[in-house]
């Protein structure tokens, strides 16, 4: 199940306009007041824009990690819950789709499907008519949220059609664990979202139909994380489909006997891995988890969920974690602390960009942090700072198919030109967002509120 995904790259706050007056380097335009104008959208959008072939990237981490990674993605729940066995399809896999599609996801089902096939080895093709061995089911976001409100859109065993599931929904029909190969499997997107949401959900759901249907928050290379920051299958989300698909596993394998496979298994698929015998590693503790999913996915008020992030901080350093879990929980304080203390957001996005910056793992959740640092930057008019971290992180987060994120960064970086009256050039950059925004945003209107968020945050004049 992919979470609602609303807490990335949400609404651009200015840090310091709502929250406690910081003093300003030396240089740096000391007027506040924000534009009230706002960026006219063309009459005439430029074509939507999509992302060219993927390249085959590598997972970047010992095979004895990524061992024990499949097993507790393979032989685990996202609630905790233990499946008995493996369970996998058996044989070339049938995909079909039902329901109002958007015309883009042809185009990104096309994609995913080949990509399946070269990567993860996967016999999968598309078929006509409305059932499938996987079966993507196109409703409305109103219909899915009413039955399952916490999700942008899930998988589920057993059934082919929403009205299947809502019939066989909570009996054993539909239960995981039940399990021993699968057979049919039914992914539920909603279609009257943006084309990179239904993209996104359209690669956790169906890798979730085929291989592991668990998330680790320990991941930092992967889908298979409820942080969302990645929104394509990766090198090792698809390594790890190909040893799902590989001879020597089959349906109906208990841990132990998987666990004795993989050391050779990951050897072969994976050489630049080393040895594969599964290294035993600790499991992300219940009480981080639910502080994170209390800050940034509960019905909490605001003073409950700040409370939340800031247990979630101090337990990670509890834990003496220097990785990207704490880097996330920084990531939580500062943007739940947008608009109300400007001082502690800030210094959260450093600090968390300061740890994903250690890894190329984590380049693009760097990227997430950099936006809301160019944001600030942009605010106090400087506009070179501006300009400069939305160029760093410009081709991170291209590689990673985020349109939301690039066409974000480009929209800072066009009003931080257009503030140094480099207008044409201003022009130019902004013009080149707006097909980007299309893909990541959807409606006009969107792309269009988007684009007045970031004009308020530039001081008005120019240098």
């Amino acid at each position: 199940m992919t979470l609602k995904r609303g807490m990335i790259v949400g609404a651009i706050m200015v840090l310091g306009l709502a929250g406690c007056a910081a003093e300003l380097p030396q240089g740096e335009v000391t007027a506040r007041q924000v534009t009230s104008r706002q960026i006219e959208v063309p009459a005439q959008m430029p074509p939507m824009k999509a992302f060219a072939s993927s390249g085959i990237e590598r997972p970047m981490r010992p095979n004895s990690e990524i061992a024990a990674d499949f097993l507790d993605l393979s032989f685990r729940l996202e609630s905790g819950r233990a499946l008995p066995v493996f369970t996998r399809f058996e044989g070339p896999v049938t995909f079909a789709v039902t329901g109002r599609a958007p015309a883009s996801l042809q185009t990104d089902i096309d994609r995913l499907l080949t990509r399946l096939r070269i990567e993860a080895g996967i016999e999968i093709r598309q078929v006509s008519g409305d059932q499938g061995d996987i079966t993507v089911e196109m409703i409305t976001k109103r219909e899915l949220q009413r039955l399952v409100p916490s999700a942008a859109c899930f998988v589920a065993p057993n059934v082919s059609s929403w009205a299947e599931y809502k019939a066989a929904r909570r009996t054993a029909q539909t239960d995981w664990a039940s399990l021993t190969e699968r057979s049919r499997m039914a992914v539920f997107i909603p279609g009257d979202v943006s084309p990179q949401e239904i993209r996104d959900c359209l690669h956790e759901e169906v890798a979730q139909a085929l291989g592991p249907v668990n998330d680790l928050y320990r991941l930092p290379d992967s889908v298979f994380n409820d942080d969302n920051f990645h929104n394509v299958l990766t090198g090792f989300d698809m390594l790890i489909l190909r040893a799902y698909y590989a001879p020597d596993l089959r349906s109906g394998m208990s841990r132990d006997e998987v666990a004795a496979r993989l050391p050779g298994l990951l050897a072969r698929l994976n050489p630049a891995g080393g040895d594969g015998t599964p290294r035993p590693i600790a499991a992300t503790p219940a009480a981080w988890k639910h502080a994170i999913e209390e800050a940034l996915g509960g019905t909490a008020g605001p003073q409950a969920r700040r409370d939340a992030a800031r247990r979630a901080v101090d337990l990670a350093r509890v834990h003496n974690w220097r990785d990207h879990r704490l880097a996330f929980s920084l990531y939580a304080l500062g943007r739940l602390h947008l608009g109300v203390n400007s001082d502690i957001a800030l210094a959260a996005f450093r600090d968390a960009e300061a740890i994903y910056r250690t890894s190329p793992a984590t380049a693009l959740h760097a990227a997430h942090m950099g936006v809301q640092i160019a944001a600030h930057a942009l605010s106090l008019g400087n506009a070179e700072t501006a300009i400069r971290i939305a160029d760093s992180y410009l081709g991170a987060v291209t590689r990673a198919e985020n349109a939301v994120l690039l066409s974000t960064l480009m929209m800072i970086k066009a009003q931080a030109l257009e503030f140094q009256g480099r207008d044409p050039e201003a022009q130019l950059v902004r013009l080149d967002s707006l097909g980007w925004a299309r893909y990541g945003f959807g409606s006009e209107a969107a792309v269009g509120a988007r684009l007045d968020e970031i004009a308020a945050i530039a001081p008005s004049g120019s240098i």
